[in-house]
């Protein structure tokens, strides 16, 4: 059954929205003004298929990938740029406000630069037993096979085709998930979901390693092969990432970002780098700063401690800590001049508690997640603090995702 349907608003997730007497219905890939043609979405009553678009939006443009609209990767390559930027940083204007918070929120940064310099690639068979690497397929668990993607960066070339290759080698039933991640030595590969690997699939992988000339292969991040060490330069630093390490989805996004919070924290001579991962921040900061850092994988923090001894800069000490259960109390934080904390998407609530009872007089807040933003920096402006700067950052283009920079003052 199809129905015609006018698209009001474009929501929070990229989806276009309709009021129907029944509620809002949520069909992607469409925009504002738009009449559209659509079908049932399977088990989501308030989600439609697009089938077609009977009068677009002026602000529609052509996409820039050819699998758009199937493949569930990127939600607005449809929408035209100006518009799509103004709708990003409306989302962060949009949680501040959900919360009772009024600060300025800047200009949107670009931070996409050359793409993305990492990517996860799904291998399923299919029904029929057909071998498919690419993308899930929006809300759906089948996968879309791709043979391109322009939003990857350059470094990035040849990271399907290797996908695919090592999927073939593997030859496994069960789903595997793909990370590849573009490093100084070449492509660092890890790959997850298979079985105990054979002897003969071992061989074939370090044969694909040295066709497809990648740096590393590691498998639940053990070491089947590697050709040359995975690093990133990180400030003076450069780091051995560790496998299936987290890195910012772009080297400009992580830049920008370590720009924003070096500006925040001026000279301050004691920081506290809290989630602090590899050390996109702490490496910088330790430029002119002592550094107290935590994050809960271990495996960073040691890269982390590696990297650390970098003549020129100043002591690191980073701890492997749990910061949703054992957050830094305020006793721990009377020396610090200033903390930043950049927590995974479900923010860091039991932190910013602590915080927020701190004497800490600056506090720099770093988020790739609106709501949970919103909702942490209204505890900080409930224990005293001024939200006194907010800079949206898109190093995540056509997609809902939008990184925050924000600074808090005593």
């Amino acid at each position: 059954m199809t129905e015609r349907l006018t698209i009001a608003r474009v929501g929070h997730r990229g989806d276009g929205i309709a009021d129907t007497p029944d509620g809002p219905v949520f069909v992607p890939y469409t925009l504002a003004g738009e009449t559209v043609e659509v079908e049932p979405f399977p088990g989501h009553p308030d989600r439609r298929h697009l089938l077609r678009v009977e009068q677009a939006s002026a602000q529609r443009v052509a996409p820039v990938c050819p699998h758009f609209g199937v493949c569930g990767g990127c939600q607005t390559q449809h929408w035209d740029f100006v518009k799509y930027r103004d709708w990003k940083r409306g989302l962060v204007v949009e949680a501040l406000h959900q919360s009772g918070l009024d600060a300025p929120v800047g200009e949107l940064i670009d931070a996409h630069g050359d793409g993305r310099r990492r990517a996860v690639f799904h291998a399923r068979r299919s029904a029929h037993d057909v071998l498919e690497v690419g993308f899930a397929a929006y809300r759906a668990h089948h996968i879309i096979s791709i043979d391109r993607c322009p939003v990857l960066a350059p470094a990035m070339t040849g990271a399907i085709p290797a996908a695919w290759a090592l999927a073939e080698a593997l030859g496994s039933d069960k789903p595997l998930d793909i990370q590849v991640t573009a490093t100084d030595g070449g492509l660092d590969v890890d790959v997850r979901g298979s079985g105990a690997l054979k002897a003969r699939q071992v061989a074939a992988l370090a044969r694909l390693a040295e066709t497809h000339r990648l740096a590393r292969i590691t498998r639940h991040g053990e070491l089947i092969v590697q050709h040359a060490a995975p690093t990133v330069r990180m400030g003076k630093s450069s780091v051995v990432l560790p496998p299936g390490a987290f890195l910012q989805a772009t080297q400009d996004g992580e830049a920008v970002l370590a720009r924003l919070v070096a500006q925040h924290v001026g000279n301050a001579k004691v920081v506290a780098d809290l989630f602090c991962g590899v050390g996109p921040f702490a490496l910088r900061l330790a430029e002119r700063a002592r550094v107290v850092a935590a994050d809960a994988d271990a495996a960073a923090v040691a890269a982390l401690r590696q990297a650390a001894k970098t003549p020129g800069l100043k002591p690191i000490e980073a701890d492997a800590r749990d910061l949703f259960r054992r957050p830094f109390a305020p006793d721990e934080l009377k020396s610090c001049a200033a903390v930043v904390f950049d927590p995974p998407r479900q923010g860091a609530e039991a932190q910013a508690r602590q915080l927020a009872a701190s004497k800490v007089p600056l506090v720099i807040a770093v988020s790739c997640n609106a709501a949970t933003f919103a909702r942490d920096a209204r505890a900080l402006c409930d224990g005293g603090y001024r939200l006194t700067s907010v800079m949206p950052v898109d190093q995540f283009r056509y997609s809902a995702h939008v990184e925050i920079v924000a600074r808090f003052e005593r």
